[in-house]
């Protein structure tokens, strides 16, 4: 009885069923609610300026302008770099760390996972131990060896230190894991170089895990202004992130509010289109990460 009871009914059906209106009626304000800052951040961006200063304050916009964005693309700081400057460094460091700390932490997972040498779980044990540091415990340290092999005030002083991503190599060699060891050796018989079965047989199995090293290293970069603050003295060589740190902490507090709430939707927006388009395969990687 009860089995005919239950007979045709999905767990997870794949149109809209009855039984799933209970969990739309729950999930739907606690998405509603967690859209706010999002709704937040589009809406503060296109305030004029009275707005911006306006009590009570104003959730939704009421006479959106473009004139933040207008003022913000044609300012130029005190030493005459154009803001565009300043976003074309941060795009060009940004894809170019995201690129080689993929192949960085791809490559060493492979080697870690599916090649023997010595000093091998050396060498992991060293990664496990660098996720419990945060980058400001080990800012001194940091700083002398850079200054030590000459990067200060040079555009690799953004690139070389984003490649170590150890909770990258961390997920990716899970990943990497398990994957069978008859596979490697059926491409070995074959006559296939490592490079080969990394590139054509590796990388095509680890997507997910390469799609969370893009978006943590990203975010890193993207994000990052401390290498701009220690260690570069340019102007020419600084990024987005920093020129927005120092809008609203100049002597013109008040007119640099606008050109903040434009530079914040600005630096937001790249974070939460990538997350988007990868989000699923961080989802894939997470529930994976643990698994032998």
């Amino acid at each position: 009885m009860s089995r005919n009871r239950f007979q045709g009914t999905k767990i997870n059906p794949t149109r809209f069923h009855r039984s799933q209106i209970k969990f739309v009626l729950f999930i739907m304000p606690v998405a509603l609610f967690m859209v706010l800052p999002i709704l937040y951040i589009f809406n503060h961006a296109f305030k004029p300026l009275d707005e911006l200063f306006a009590f009570p304050p104003r959730f939704f916009v009421q006479r959106p302008t473009f004139g933040n964005f207008l003022d913000l693309f044609e300012l130029a700081g005190s030493t005459g770099i154009p803001m565009s400057r300043y976003l074309f460094n941060s795009i060009v460091i940004t894809f170019v760390v995201v690129v080689l700390s993929i192949l960085v932490s791809s490559m060493s997972g492979y080697a870690l996972s599916k090649l023997k040498f010595k000093m091998k779980k050396t060498f992991m044990t060293m990664n496990n131990i660098a996720l419990m540091f945060v980058a400001t415990s080990v800012i001194i340290p940091r700083y002398l060896i850079i200054e030590r092999i000459g990067l200060i005030d040079t555009f690799w002083v953004h690139v070389l230190p984003g490649l170590a991503v150890p909770v990258g190599l961390f997920l990716i060699k899970q990943f990497i894991d398990q994957i069978p060891d008859e596979l490697i050796d059926a491409a070995k018989i074959d006559g296939a170089t490592h490079f080969q079965i990394y590139l054509k047989i590796i990388m095509p199995l680890v997507k997910p895990a390469i799609a969370t090293i893009a978006i943590v290293s990203f975010q890193g970069i993207w994000n990052n202004t401390e290498t701009s603050v220690l260690y570069i003295n340019r102007e020419s060589l600084k990024t987005f992130a920093f020129y927005m740190s120092t809008l609203t902490s100049t002597s013109n507090v008040v007119a640099g509010q606008g050109m903040a709430a434009a530079a914040a939707l600005i630096m937001f927006l790249p974070n939460l289109i990538i997350f988007i388009l990868l989000q699923s395969k961080v989802m894939n990687t997470m529930a994976h990460s643990g698994l032998k």
